[in-house]
């Protein structure tokens, strides 16, 4: 039973973030006006007062005061599980939603919460960015992970599978397998979802480069040449010594170690992956400002699966998740309706 102590100082954080006059401890947090943001504003609180830091998604588990403190009694870090309910719903299958580059499903908040379907909705969740296990830097490895952990909710298809960014080219590995094992997958929806620039081609590659390092230059212009240059040119971490062009999603809040290695591993794992040709449907939904990104998605992607179809949604990669989330959940809640019919 966690202390009344601990308990007042749980309570007297939730009111200050939730700008509430008292709060119950069994209320729920999302119940209350909680958020994503709001959810890390509370952790880096809680952080900041117990000497403890936890994921915003904890939040998803322990949505109460109580459980959160009954969290914090325990000598041990929470091992986050690879499964997140996001949204619950009575009607299978589930929509399983794969992470971004930061590994966290605390990110799909908006975007879940607008989403209009009966199914429910799975987040898969990164494995080690709870600072309990080392991340994979493969995103084999994430896939393989991810499947193994699905089949124990949905042993078989059929499957609705979305990733954004990152998690694009893990459900689409994802999907690979599935298919490949004989099972059916009603839904593999890619959300702004790019390879590495090496594995596009010449003219893609040209092309990105000129307008990144035109649009960058506005920005870096006043920074040594070094840090100029970094901003364009990463150095390959598959072979040493050889340098090529890259680009890194920014770095906009402060990570937690865990976190950090979490994202480098993950910046790795998409350094690495060559996507494959897979024998079904994309459903690709792009960004329509391209910002680090290709703006044709199609010259990327057509010839990589029998079928491909695009749709263009407001903002860009990050400002479809964090501002125009109402475009994008309903272009998820119309995929799923229609993958099953």
């Amino acid at each position: 039973m966690p202390t009344s102590t601990l308990v007042e100082m749980l309570t007297a954080i939730w009111e200050r973030v939730l700008q509430r006059s008292s709060v119950n401890i069994e209320d729920n947090f999302f119940d209350l006006g909680g958020d994503s943001s709001l959810a890390l504003q509370l952790f880096n609180e809680i952080a900041i007062a117990c000497g403890r830091e936890l994921q915003p998604v904890t939040i998803y588990l322990a949505p109460t005061v109580a459980a959160l403190a009954a969290v914090l009694e325990q000598p041990t870090d929470l091992r986050l599980p690879p499964l997140v309910l996001l949204k619950e719903g009575p009607e299978e299958p589930p929509l399983f939603i794969t992470h971004g580059l930061g590994g966290s499903v605390i990110d799909f908040f908006q975007v879940v919460k607008h989403i209009r379907t009966s199914h429910p909705i799975q987040g898969m969740q990164a494995k080690g960015i709870d600072g309990t296990e080392e991340p994979f830097d493969r995103i084999e490895d994430m896939a393989q992970f991810y499947l193994d952990a699905i089949r124990q909710v949905q042993p078989s298809g059929p499957y609705l599978l979305a990733g954004y960014s990152l998690g694009g080219l893990v459900t689409f590995e994802m999907a690979q397998r599935l298919t490949a094992a004989g099972e059916k997958v009603a839904l593999l929806a890619m959300l702004d979802s790019y390879p590495d620039i090496r594995y596009l081609s010449l003219a893609q590659r040209a092309f990105l480069l000129t307008r990144l390092a035109t649009r960058r230059a506005t920005t870096t212009m006043k920074l040594p040449m070094s840090e100029a240059l970094s901003l364009i040119i990463q150095p390959s971490r598959r072979r040493a010594g050889t340098p090529r062009l890259s680009y890194k999603p920014p770095i906009n809040v402060p990570l937690s170690p865990a976190m950090q290695r979490a994202r480098e591993c993950a910046y790795s794992a998409l350094t690495s992956y060559q996507p494959r040709y897979y024998p079904g449907k994309i459903k690709f939904v792009r960004a329509e400002t391209p910002t680090d990104f290709p703006a044709d998605p199609s010259a990327v992607w057509a010839h990589l699966a029998a079928e491909f179809e695009v749709e263009t949604v407001p903002g860009d990669h990050l400002g479809i998740m964090t501002t125009h989330f109402e475009s994008l959940a309903s272009v998820i809640s119309r995929y799923v309706g229609e993958a099953l019919r």
